[in-house]
């Protein structure tokens, strides 16, 4: 996503030819234009042409869709799903919050009668997981059947971040237990950048 400038009311923002107009924004003789005092955004989706945003504040509005990849943090675990918090969008953190659920079946691709969701997950734990669909009751329902997604972080019972060790497991540094999750292969764009890097 590009820096957020400042716009003003009619304020030209780019050509249709480049971009297309989303929120605060209009369209006149082959130009995007600002409908409102606000910062401008960028965001991309597939192949379309970058969207064009003038929002109130300097922030992006996200709405988590249908096929983005998350980034949740679990909040309670049974035998059938565990529920989940969203906290980011694509990279991108949201505003509101927003509540989701993984099945024991979107847990893994293979050997879906023997996954153990407590094997797989304990609340507390930051999970990339994408998006299936809108279910019931305003819970979206999540996927983490795929390498790139899982846990990426966890706390042992030491209160210590733990490493993993193999798709499967994670070690606490602190007393060398180890604890059986559902770890993610972290691909590079999903990794937050520490601010001032």
């Amino acid at each position: 996503m590009a820096a957020s400038t400042i716009c003003i009311p009619g304020q030209r923002l780019g050509s249709t030819e480049e971009f297309q107009a989303g929120k605060g924004t209009y369209t006149r003789q082959g130009y995007v234009y600002s409908s409102l005092a606000g910062f401008r955004h960028e965001s991309k989706q597939g192949e379309d042409l970058p969207e064009l945003q003038v929002l109130l504040e300097d922030q992006q509005t996200v709405v988590p869709e249908v096929g983005s990849v998350v980034t949740v943090k679990m909040t309670s675990v049974n035998p059938r799903f565990c529920r989940c918090a969203i906290l980011s969008v694509e990279g991108t953190p949201l505003t509101q919050s927003f509540r989701g659920m993984i099945r024991r079946e979107d847990i893994r691709a293979t050997e879906k009668d023997k996954v153990e969701v407590y094997k797989s997950y304990r609340p507390g734990d930051v999970v990339l997981a994408r998006i299936l669909s809108l279910g019931d009751a305003q819970w979206y329902l999540l996927s983490t059947a795929e390498n790139e997604l899982g846990v990426v972080l966890a706390q042992s019972e030491a209160g210590v971040n733990m490493v993993p060790i193999s798709w499967c497991e994670m070690v606490c540094p602190k007393t060398h237990s180890k604890e059986f999750r559902k770890v993610a292969r972290v691909q590079p764009q999903y990794l937050i950048q520490p601010a001032g890097t």
